[in-house]
């Protein structure tokens, strides 16, 4: 009988973008390394954040002045590629795995299926886009859905996904929109938001995050076929992580 993979499962954190960037970027490079396991986190924003593709190198001037709720919008820069994407009421995925010989899109939904599961068993079917490289051409990633995101039975894209790959890994990270407000989604983009409802105006009124995390957490067991050794972030890990983003 073949024993089951170990990944690890990092507990849920709240942080700034810069901070889970910087998080994200160390497993990768740390798992290039082969000094990591292949590693799931979930993650949420501390405060209202626009995060940028790697390439993404122009963006709106008024962007940099944005507040909501008189704080100010922060901007990051992701490892990854896409467009720009609000962090606000959403929930973060983030996936570190090795890296074998097919194609990136077939990697995409591969790692996409957990959520397609998970999401189902807690009363929401996914599938697909279908949209294609004119994506490049809009400020959002929301406001196309391509063939490695997520939409609703009515079209709307709610889980959007980038990818950063290197000579052993493969890093995937995406947003879920759990309660998104529209009218801040619609002041930066200047385009309607697209989506009806959000992932957690369609569950039930018992809904919990921590329950979320916890459906898309089995889910993800069963797929990859793994178990997973749950694992903080140590001291000597944050002082790593810090110093990198100091």
């Amino acid at each position: 009988m073949n024993r089951k993979k170990i990944w690890r499962l990092i507990p849920p954190i709240k942080a700034s973008g810069n901070i889970h960037m910087a998080i994200d970027n160390w497993l990768f490079q740390q798992h290039e390394k082969g000094l990591s396991l292949p590693t799931l986190r979930f993650y949420t924003w501390s405060k209202p954040t626009i995060s940028l593709g790697y390439l993404q190198k122009n963006y709106p001037d008024p962007w940099n002045h944005l507040t909501w709720k008189k704080e100010a919008l922060d901007i990051v820069i992701r490892p990854t590629g896409g467009r720009a994407v609000l962090h606000q009421g959403d929930l973060t995925y983030m996936v570190i795995m090795s890296l074998d010989n097919r194609k990136t899109l077939a990697i995409y939904q591969d790692i996409c299926n957990f959520l397609i599961e998970g999401w189902k068993k807690l009363g929401i079917p996914l599938r697909y886009g279908t949209a294609k490289r004119g994506y490049i051409h809009n400020a959002s990633c929301f406001n196309t859905a391509t063939i490695a995101d997520l939409i609703t039975t009515d079209g709307s894209k709610l889980i959007g996904s980038a990818q950063k790959r290197g000579k052993k890994s493969v890093l995937q990270h995406g947003s879920m929109v759990l309660f998104t407000d529209k009218a801040l989604f619609e002041m930066i983009f200047n385009q309607v938001a697209p989506w009806n409802l959000t992932l957690t105006e369609q569950l039930s009124k018992d809904y919990s995050i921590d329950n979320t995390i916890e459906v898309l957490t089995q889910a993800a067991q069963e797929k990859f076929n793994i178990e997973f050794k749950t694992q903080p972030l140590s001291e000597e890990e944050w002082q790593e992580i810090l110093s990198i983003n100091s």
